[in-house]
């Protein structure tokens, strides 16, 4: 039986038991628009939508999409970075009956195709972008998918910049043909907005395909409920009982194509009838001077985004202290990172934790004085974390065990789209198994020691990255850095480290090994340390290992066979 020990720890004001009905995804955007029709909703650039404006949008948009044979199973997918036409598109689909499927905006032609044809995408969203368009107009005759919804970014934008912006951006621009296979976003909203509403079992209707990253093989589509989304939504607005309906504002830098920022920054703000400041992608003056001038309350991001705000030279002329919460996730978050981060700016950093399989957030450390710095927090309401043994997955490990953690809860995810067997593998016994190794406090608290395919085996011994990252975080002059295991002919493998400095810094080899000595064991101190000035990153701002084991993997067959010395 599982030990619900995190109960004494939860934080005041909240409810583990408290009942969360499931309901279809877009009643978050009809019960905000009720409360507050006038309140502002977006504000892109400074152009600002209020949740009456966006209702009508939306509504428009979804008999649109009807129009086009939009029905119950039709997957639609957002080929968007984040703007205007991504949230009503998103809802609009939604209330047509269709499935949303989130496409990065970073994907190359062969990634589109796969998830495309794996999805079953026959209508995609798009800007008339040189970033966007021709790749999404290739899958037009690479591909199963038969119509383009093309957007622009003057229609969203706020006088002048939709003037200026096809005249100082025209080599950012391309023109869409007027054919059958084209229908222009404007031209989706043509309508009186009078749809059908879709009939929606919350608890079995898919709303989102969500592909997981790959990071280990091809990509896989979690079929995500109304209800999944729904609930996780509603699981992260009571977290902090601080946040006030209708009076919040919330900073819309990460991708809304990624779960992070669906989950906890669209849906969420949207729940709140909070306002959403929008920007297409995280530029660090951008977002900091619109801190500094629009005073948001909320704001999540990666810890590679509070690291590079920790270093910006000119910090002290920007006040954060409008924020109220700050939350972290998509990767560990270095305890020198959030220290830091709360030091300058005043606000409260807490680490969240979750998977795409989760819609995804699982956990979460509370905005209080108990949270546990380098703990990934208390499981959300309604959530069961668990530790198994990673060889006998049924087996529940005792508090303070290290093994692999399992998350059940209303938000695990349906499975994965048309692979059973890999939704066997992943979900046993009603548990989520999450590949992360890790462990309970006492107190309820769970540690994350490391992903078990990143584990490192050096000569017998186990080498967790993330240790090993914490260590070499602790020296002054280091920004960022990523570990990994390379092979090793005499140890099987050996510890290599990526380091980013900071700007100004120097720091050579054998400075950082001796630093090192004092932190970490004989065997985790790396071997190689290898300098760059940018280290490889994923589409939501997060560091990234697989480019670079690929890296060294290339290296291994391309290096010259030695011949041994007579």
């Amino acid at each position: 039986m599982t030990d619900h020990s995190w109960l004494k720890s939860y934080p005041e004001g909240v409810d583990w038991n408290m009942p969360i009905p499931a309901k279809p995804l877009f009643t978050l955007l009809d019960d905000a628009v009720t409360r507050f029709p006038q309140r502002p909703c977006i504000d892109f650039l400074g152009r600002i939508y209020t949740y009456g404006e966006l209702d009508v949008l939306v509504d428009r948009a979804a008999s649109g999409f009807q129009g086009l044979g939009v029905e119950k199973g039709t997957k639609v997918g957002l080929f968007l970075p984040n703007c205007p036409q991504f949230v009503i598109c998103y809802y609009a689909i939604l209330k047509a009956g269709g499935t949303v499927v989130n496409y990065s905006p970073l994907y190359s032609e062969p990634e589109l195709l796969q998830q495309i044809e794996d999805s079953q995408t026959d209508i995609m969203v798009t800007l008339n972008l040189t970033a966007l368009y021709p790749k999404a107009q290739a899958m037009l005759e690479q591909s199963r998918l038969k119509l383009l919804v093309v957007g622009t970014m003057s229609e969203v934008l706020p006088f002048p910049k939709n003037w200026l912006f096809p005249l100082v951006k025209r080599r950012d621009v391309v023109r869409a043909p007027n054919d059958a296979s084209h229908v222009p976003f404007e031209e989706l909203l043509n309508n009186e907005g009078g749809h059908e509403p879709a009939t929606i079992d919350p608890e079995n209707d898919v709303a989102v395909l969500q592909y997981t990253g790959g990071t280990t093989g091809v990509p896989k589509g979690a079929m995500l409920t109304h209800a999944n989304i729904f609930i996780n939504t509603i699981q992260c607005g009571v977290w902090f009982p601080a946040l006030e309906p209708g009076a919040e504002r919330v900073m819309g830098v990460l991708p809304f194509f990624h779960v992070f920022a669906m989950t906890a920054v669209m849906n969420m703000s949207i729940h709140l009838g909070a306002v959403i400041i929008m920007h297409p992608r995280f530029e660090l003056d951008a977002v900091l001077k619109d801190i500094n001038k629009k005073r948001p309350t909320v704001f999540d991001g990666v810890p590679t985004m509070f690291g590079a705000i920790n270093t910006h030279p000119k910090l002290q002329d920007f006040d954060l202290k409008s924020i109220k919460a700050c939350i972290s996730g998509g990767a560990p978050l270095p305890i020198e990172v959030k220290q830091r981060f709360e030091e300058q700016s005043g606000c409260k950093l807490v680490e969240g934790y979750g998977l795409t399989e989760c819609s995804p957030v699982a956990t979460c450390n509370p905005f209080s004085d108990d949270a546990k710095a380098g703990s990934i927090g208390l499981p959300m309401p309604g959530t069961v974390i668990e530790i198994v043994d990673r060889d006998d997955p049924g087996k529940v490990l005792p508090q303070g065990e290290t093994g692999e953690i399992c998350v059940s809860g209303p938000q695990v995810m349906a499975g994965y789209w048309r692979n059973e067997a890999a939704t066997r593998d992943v979900i046993v016994d009603g548990r989520l198994r999450t590949g992360d190794v890790g462990y309970t406090d006492e107190d309820g608290y769970t540690f994350i020691i490391d992903r078990i395919k990143d584990l490192i085996l050096v000569s017998g011994f186990n080498v967790y990255p993330r240790h090993v990252e914490d260590g070499i975080y602790q020296h002054p002059a280091v920004e960022e850095v990523t570990v990994i295991g390379v092979p090793d002919e005499y140890q099987g493998q050996s510890v290599k480290a990526f380091v980013k400095l900071r700007e100004g810094q120097a720091l050579g080899e054998e400075e950082l090994r001796t630093f090192l000595q004092d932190r970490l064991g004989r065997h985790e101190v790396p071997k190689h340390i290898e300098f760059r000035d940018t280290l490889p990153k994923t589409m939501i701002g997060k560091l990234s290992k697989k480019e670079l084991v690929a890296e060294e993997e290339a290296k291994l067959q391309t290096s010259p066979t030695e011949t041994p010395a007579a």
